[in-house]
């Protein structure tokens, strides 16, 4: 890796914004999920509606609003060094996780946004992934296992957004640790949401 490699971090915040709120949010590789309610997205001279459980994805500056009920908003962001962390006025933000990410700005990336959701009694096989992300998980139950660390319950379903090589755009990004456990069926569905090449600098 080059120098600067370490000088990014992904970071989620959970945004509570109030009825008819509006904010503006500078340029940066951003990821908004809405969790509740529904947003308005203005970039340039573009404008798009986000419905609940939809993602959004864009990387210029941008004009956000809300409807008379309000919505409640995961926002992830690519950060390089210490950006700051923005928010609606009158509303509540709340930094969840904000984590280094070891990015070489001389390869190409996209950001990943899907909901990964888990039938009971579902089991995910040891695996690791081809790039780093955070995950939010949003209802259920699960229980993890780490190394060999004793197993704990966790609530899921949950959504991630994640930073990964661009040549695996539209392919899984998992990668067994017993390689036959691929040909093994798969206890969880994918919603996709973004899967969008980006720039870093």
């Amino acid at each position: 890796m080059g120098s600067g490699a370490f000088d990014y971090a992904l970071r989620l915040c959970e945004d509570r914004l109030p009825a008819s709120g509006r904010c503006s949010l500078p340029a940066l590789n951003r990821v908004l999920y809405v969790r509740r309610g529904a947003l308005s997205v203005m970039t340039g001279a573009r404008a798009g509606r986000v419905e609940e459980d939809q993602g959004w994805h864009g990387a210029a500056a941008c004009e956000v609003g809300v409807g008379d009920g309000g919505a409640t908003v995961l926002r992830y962001e690519l950060i390089r060094g210490s950006a700051p962390v923005g928010g609606v006025p009158g509303g509540a933000t709340t930094i969840l996780l904000e984590h280094p990410i070891d990015l070489d700005p001389r390869a190409e990336y996209l950001m990943r946004a899907d909901r990964v959701d888990f039938a009971p009694a579902g089991v995910a096989l040891p695996h690791r992934h081809r790039g780093g992300g955070i995950r939010c998980l949003i209802a259920g139950a699960l229980e993890l296992t780490v190394g060999e660390a004793p197993a704990r319950r966790v609530p899921t379903s949950f959504v991630r957004v994640a930073i990964l090589p661009r040549e695996i755009r539209g392919r899984t990004s998992i990668m067994y640790v017993n390689p036959q456990d691929a040909e093994r069926g798969r206890p969880r569905t994918y919603t996709v949401y973004i899967d969008e090449p980006i720039e870093i600098a």
